[in-house]
């Protein structure tokens, strides 16, 4: 697990090593136990280490295997790399370390670029060619791990973070139109290959990006997940899909406890977190667990301590509570919104990043339950997805937090045009292998929503104290089988009470207490940064009214003055403060000096 960086040039110039060496160090967070540059010619790249698998100094990064001709920078976790050195040893391949970094080297060799197929874990990487100059970008199946490059004339650049290309400089930091119009529909999310910036894309998930030797570059996506179900799918009862949903969180579970650093979790309270903490116990970890809370606001609840408190009673966990209150939230927004690779504006950002700074202290990775909600059918515009006629209308008045027409009265003029956003899910709902709306839906969160809001939130935020976080619920084979799972057992129409994840949740009872499952839906809460009131509204002030968000003209001030004289009455769909954000927009431009 770390963080890389490089440049390649395809105009005869040797790389810059002074611009990697900026991209790395920008970086050294992700990686805070080792670091390490390597040039040759016009290829050079960096990488910063977090020692998870294999701590001794063999397992360094950059890796360069002379005999193949073959180096990589990677950032990630194989849960099967046992397995897979153990069938090249096999094959006749040698080995100097025991981690999974040296696995890739010697499967791509021997595999070539579709060995990712064979992959279980999370990834992103650079593999180069010695002899021919070709080189290989890729990303895990869901995205897990970042991978973001910029491209001027001959010369391409690649980090894992957006403010590490930042670094280097020579990055057209206009804002993109486009990706502004998610930004402010999709509650922050911009799908790839956009960025907020105009001159920084980054790769989309399970994409394959091939550089030759000549600078040309070509993408393919080696795997999607298929909504379709076969007669053997249809005529599987609830009870055979809710066991093999077990089965399948458990075989997950037990390959994200690989590694050579003890495996904690981090304990919401809610059904996801819980059963990953249930099922990690059952596997015999002697387990830390963590939990965050913030301050009341009104009647919101900061907290759901009753919760983890049952869960980690029940399992006997070596359980920590983490208390924030409002003067040491206010303070450390700027680093939080600092550590972000792209502007988000989840409240669960502050919290995770408050989080890992706890659970930093006594562990170096941890397991977590992001996923469930997108992958089983969690939130509440899935339901009326089962019952719709008109999915794409169902899911952007659900969905979407404002119309083209609120936002043509947000933004500076200079940034109308189309109906981005609507395009986008047009066009999504629209391809194959999802028959039914709520399909449609789910794909559409998982391949996309999921991957630039909670996976993208969990990286930040938990690597910027070189914290390790391993989610469960995207283990691609877990999705897989979600997937072909029918809706009427995510939302089950004759048991409206229970809403959504309803086969996970029933899956949940053979493990966990049920007083964790048959509550109230609930969420990482952070109520002033929804309600924001006094300081946090000041804070917020301070952001929109400085003089480089002025002159920046993102925004119309009519606007903003609207949100000013009442936030509480602006709330999006999905419980978000609207002028948080546009807030949280100018703190992230601000943060890196855009």
């Amino acid at each position: 697990m770390c963080g890389f960086a490089g440049e390649r040039r395809y105009d005869g110039q040797l790389a810059d090593i002074g611009a990697v060496a900026k991209m790395t160090d920008a970086q050294a967070r992700r990686g805070p136990d080792g670091a390490g540059l390597f040039q040759m010619g016009p290829l050079a790249v960096g990488q910063r280490r977090l020692r998870i698998m294999d701590l001794s100094e063999h397992a360094q990064q950059p890796m360069i295997d002379n005999t193949l001709g073959l180096g990589i920078v990677f950032n990630g976790a194989v849960y099967n790399h046992p397995e897979l050195r153990a069938e090249l040893k096999g094959l006749g391949y040698s080995f100097w370390s025991e981690g999974d970094t040296e696995v890739l080297l010697k499967a791509y060799h021997c595999w070539g670029a579709q060995f990712v197929q064979r992959l279980h874990g999370m990834f992103a990487f650079a593999i180069w060619e010695r002899d021919s100059g070709r080189m290989l970008l890729a990303r895990d199946r869901l995205g897990i791990k970042p991978l973001y490059w910029t491209r001027k004339g001959a010369r391409l650049r690649f980090a894992s973070t957006l403010p590490a290309l930042l670094q280097a400089g020579d990055v057209d930091r206009d804002i993109d139109p486009v990706a502004l119009h998610h930004y402010l529909h999709f509650h922050a999310v911009v799908p790839a290959p956009h960025t907020i910036l105009q001159g920084v894309r980054k790769l989309a998930p399970a994409t394959l990006m091939f550089v030759e030797a000549d600078g040309k570059t070509r993408e393919e996506t080696y795997w999607s997940p298929s909504f379709e179900r076969d007669a053997d799918d249809e005529a599987r009862s609830f009870e055979d899909w809710r066991d093999l949903t077990l089965d399948a969180l458990r075989l997950a579970v037990k390959r994200r406890l690989v590694s050579d650093e003890p495996v904690g979790a981090l304990l919401s309270g809610g059904v996801d977190s819980s059963l990953i903490v249930g099922l990690m116990a059952e596997a015999g970890s002697n387990l830390r667990t963590y939990s965050i809370g913030f301050e009341d606001v009104g009647t919101e609840a900061g907290n759901e301590f009753q919760y983890s408190d049952i869960v980690a009673e029940h399992f006997a966990t070596d359980h920590e509570k983490i208390f924030i209150d409002s003067r040491t939230l206010l303070p450390r927004l700027p680093e939080a919104i600092a550590a972000m690779s792209e502007p988000m504006v989840s409240h669960d950002c502050v919290a995770f990043y408050l989080l890992s700074e706890a659970v930093s202290r006594h562990s170096k990775v941890v397991q977590s339950g992001q996923g469930a909600d997108e992958v089983f059918g969690g939130y509440h515009w899935y339901p009326p997805m089962m019952q719709t006629d008109d999915p794409l209308d169902t899911y952007r008045q659900a969905f979407f937090d404002r119309t083209q027409a609120e936002y043509a009265q947000v933004v500076d003029p200079r940034f109308l045009g189309s109906d981005h956003s609507l395009e986008f899910v047009r066009a999504h709902f629209a391809q194959a292998h999802a028959p039914d709306a709520i399909d449609k839906a789910l794909r559409l969160d998982t391949n996309i929503m999921l991957v630039d809001d909670p996976v993208k939130r969990v990286d930040n935020m938990t690597m910027a104290w070189g914290l390790e976080a391993r989610v469960p619920f995207l283990d691609h084979e877990m999705v897989e089988l979600a997937a072909r799972t029918p809706g009427r057992y995510k939302i089950a129409p004759d048991q409206p009470e229970m809403g959504g994840k309803y086969v996970l949740k029933e899956a949940a009872r053979k493990v966990i207490p049920a007083a964790v499952i048959d509550r109230p839906k609930g969420y990482f809460p952070v109520p002033a940064l929804k309600y924001l009131q006094g300081d946090f509204l000041d804070y917020a002030r301070s952001l929109l009214d400085a003089p480089v968000a002025r002159e920046r003209q993102l925004f119309q001030r009519s606007y903003i003055d609207m949100l000013y004289r009442d936030p509480e009455a602006h709330i999006t769909p999905l419980r978000g403060s609207k002028l948080w954000q546009l807030a949280a927009l100018e703190g992230w431009l601000q943060a890196h000096k855009v």
